[in-house]
């Protein structure tokens, strides 16, 4: 769900949003709804004792934390990438009609 947040709003809010602080601030708080209904649903689904749990009881998920770190990352990359494009497409010069 985090990676799904992170394709469909980083880059149109870094191109959209002329503000990159308003930008990553939005991104952040669609990041933070999505990471904390992710983890949640799959805790109940480890701790509905599911055939193929997300957790395993005693054990820390570090590799969970690496990957939805690494998403968030490249979520900022991408909102960075978005509002580069939006300030070089701003700059370019347009060809007026002599």
């Amino acid at each position: 769900m985090i990676a799904i947040i992170t394709v469909v709003a980083a880059f149109p809010l870094g191109c959209f949003l002329r503000s990159r602080l308003a930008a990553s601030v939005a991104y952040g708080l669609a990041y933070l709804w999505a990471f904390t209904f992710q983890t949640l649903y799959l805790l109940l689904d480890s701790l509905n004792g599911g055939a193929d749990p997300a957790f395993t009881t005693g054990e820390f998920p570090f590799e969970y934390g690496a990957v939805t770190l690494g998403v968030l990352v490249v979520g900022f990359g991408l909102l960075n990438l978005g509002h580069w494009l939006r300030a070089r497409r701003r700059a370019t010069p347009t060809a007026h009609p002599a």
